[in-house]
């Protein structure tokens, strides 16, 4: 749900660019909605800690050592 002052924007911007709100968000999310209806390729699937930033085996580096 947009708010007024989202919608308001929205409309505008789709005016100034002879479109309209429906047709801007289908191409903004059509790679989303034509590409993956058999699968999602693993890249793209989210992982927690990506960066293995708190995983508890990893070497904690020191500024005093």
């Amino acid at each position: 749900m947009l708010s007024d002052k989202q919608m308001k924007s929205l409309k505008n911007y789709c005016k100034a660019r002879g479109t309209t709100p429906n047709k801007l968000i289908k191409k903004s999310i059509r790679s989303y909605t034509e590409n993956f209806h058999s699968s999602v390729p693993e890249k793209f699937y989210s992982r927690h800690n990506q960066l293995d930033l708190f995983e508890e085996d990893t070497e904690t580096l020191s500024m005093f050592d």
